[in-house]
């Protein structure tokens, strides 16, 4: 039976109107309907759980408290505060907290002090007096501490220290970010991560990734090997990683590399942009480019753009050498026997005020001290010229000792007139220092020379000798004058100056390159070389004949 017949059986007959049935069928209809749900509002009220006592103290400081003592535990906004004892302001909804102050926040989070305010209203909690407060893996101790519920961020002012695993950090000043796990802390900063030391006015932590953002000027990273100069730089406590920009320093003992932006990575990967300037005080050189690449463990390393080598062992006469790329190899590292190979190529240019030099590429060991040039190298030296298809120099403690032109050889000597020339052509010559000074040059297979002797008198040119010869050697005084000259079998033929034939005042090798000499050490940059049909001819070396066997 449907409901509107059983409501008109209970009429008992008696007649009803259809407004009043269509009445009692309207109001069936709005009973059968689902009553709508609200939204419960919030509640802000900070609610007594528990205290051993309760009492008012009207006529004390306190008039408008509720004093509860003995294990006082308060809830709000599913936080819980436990305390010894406190003042529960109802009408306020706030609490102050006195003795062995404990407040929890859900699994992650808790807090420990001796007094605390709490205001339920704007969610603030002021923390005094050997707070912990822990979040996680992290634990932050102060004496004055405020956390804001309603951001969720806590904040020192009077000197905190943050742990977090082998991470500590203590500020005068600090803020904490418990959303993002972020923190900052600004003066007098001090983070240490196991051996490593960071001292700074001003630093960002994540605590998720570990990573330090250092910024401040005079800012520093410090461990056993090393000290950092930085005001602003990213530093991974995992990995052990940095990022320094804003030209920061690293000092190594005797080495320092100065950059815009340096990068150390895993497995002691190092890399440097934007002018930078690698000084080994040891050894008295230095490494400037604006890209450096160097792996501390391996020992090796690259340098572009721009780069330059500079020697300054000699006193304040310091050497400067360009070429578009420097690779630097280290062997038996780590032990006694380790030696390094620095390998300069394309368009090297080198200079010194009493030496310069051009060559395609440059190769210094430290096995021997030994520098080798190679195609078409040309050395100078005061009005000197000396090249040949490679040439190699001699260090003993960065003085030149022995040098030696292997193929093509030519020296050739600028007079004080700049219109004569002393020449001898070999196919290797050697040249034997002593402090600095050339002493001693020998010249080795078919050797011409063509020579101009002067008068002691007043240093007139007398003539010119030419002379061939298989071996000679020169000797000079320290003052690089000619002393003596030795040779075995030769031919010779001196002209007067008025009758030197017109072909014979220069070899036929003769090239006098002064143009493409640097003429200063800015100078190393512009790349000049031998026009063409001036470079060294390919000379084929004679090959060993074929043996064959008979075939009979």
């Amino acid at each position: 039976m449907t409901p509107l017949r059983t409501i008109v059986k209970h009429i008992n007959g008696h007649r009803i109107s259809l407004i009043a049935i269509l009445c009692l069928f309207g109001l069936y209809v709005q009973s059968s309907q689902p009553a709508k749900k609200t939204r419960k509002k919030s509640d802000e009220r900070i609610y007594l759980v528990h205290s051993d006592e309760l009492r008012y103290d009207h006529f004390g400081n306190n008039p408008d408290a509720q004093v509860v003592k003995g294990n006082v535990h308060f809830t709000h906004q599913g936080a819980q505060l436990w305390c010894d004892s406190a003042y529960f302001f109802q009408e306020a909804n706030s609490v102050k907290a006195f003795g062995h102050v404990r407040f929890k926040q859900g699994d992650t989070l808790s807090l420990n002090c001796r007094y605390a305010e709490y205001d339920g209203l704007g969610q603030m909690m002021r923390a005094r007096y050997d707070v912990i407060l822990k979040h996680r893996k992290q634990t932050l101790t102060t004496d004055s501490l405020d956390y804001d519920r309603l951001y969720n961020y806590a904040y020192f002012f009077e000197g905190g220290k943050l742990v977090d695993g082998k991470d500590q950090l203590v500020a005068d000043w600090g803020e904490y970010y418990l959303d993002s796990r972020q923190a900052v802390f600004k003066f007098n900063v001090r983070m240490r991560s196991e051996d490593r030391l960071i001292k700074t006015d001003t630093l960002y932590y994540d605590t998720r990734k570990s990573l330090a953002h250092i910024v401040g000027p005079n800012s520093e990273i410090t461990s056993k090997e090393s000290v950092v100069s930085t005001s602003d730089a990213y530093y991974d406590t995992r990995t052990d990683q940095a990022q320094l920009y804003g030209r920061s320093k690293m000092v190594d003992k005797q080495k320092e590399i100065t950059g815009d932006s340096l990068y150390y990575v895993k497995e002691g990967e190092s890399y440097g942009f934007g002018n930078v300037v690698y000084i080994d005080h040891e050894n008295k050189n230095s490494l400037v480019c604006d890209e450096l690449h160097y792996n501390e463990k391996t020992g090796k390393g690259f340098a572009t753009k721009r780069a330059v080598l500079k020697d300054f062992s000699q006193g304040p006469d310091t050497l400067f050498a360009h070429a578009d790329s420097i690779k630097l190899y280290t062997f038996n590292i780590n032990t006694d026997s380790v030696y390094r190979l620095v390998h300069c190529y394309n368009k090297v240019r080198a200079y010194r005020t009493d030496v310069q030099a051009v060559c395609d590429s440059l190769v210094v060991s430290s096995l021997d001290s030994c520098m080798t040039m190679y195609r078409d190298p040309i050395v100078w030296n005061g009005s000197r010229q000396l090249l040949g298809e490679v040439i190699k120099v001699y260090m003993n403690d960065s003085t030149i000792r022995k040098a030696e032109i292997i193929g093509q050889a030519l020296s050739i000597e600028q007079m004080p007139d700049s219109m004569h020339y002393n020449q001898v052509s070999s196919k290797q010559m050697n040249a034997y220092f002593i402090d600095g000074k050339i002493r001693e040059a020998e010249s080795f297979g078919n050797v011409r020379s063509i020579y101009y002797p002067t008068d002691d008198k007043d240093s007139s040119l007398i003539g010119l000798n030419y002379l061939e010869t298989d071996t000679m050697r020169m000797y000079m005084t320290p003052e690089r004058k000619l002393d003596r000259i030795w040779t075995n079998k030769f031919t010779s033929t001196l002209y007067p100056m008025t009758q030197i034939p017109p072909t014979r005042d220069k070899l036929d090798v003769f090239g006098w390159f002064d143009e493409i000499r640097p003429k200063d050490k800015y100078d190393i940059f512009n790349w000049r070389g031998k026009k063409e049909g001036e470079t060294l001819k390919v000379i084929k070396r004679h090959e060993a004949p074929l043996q064959h066997l008979s075939k009979s």
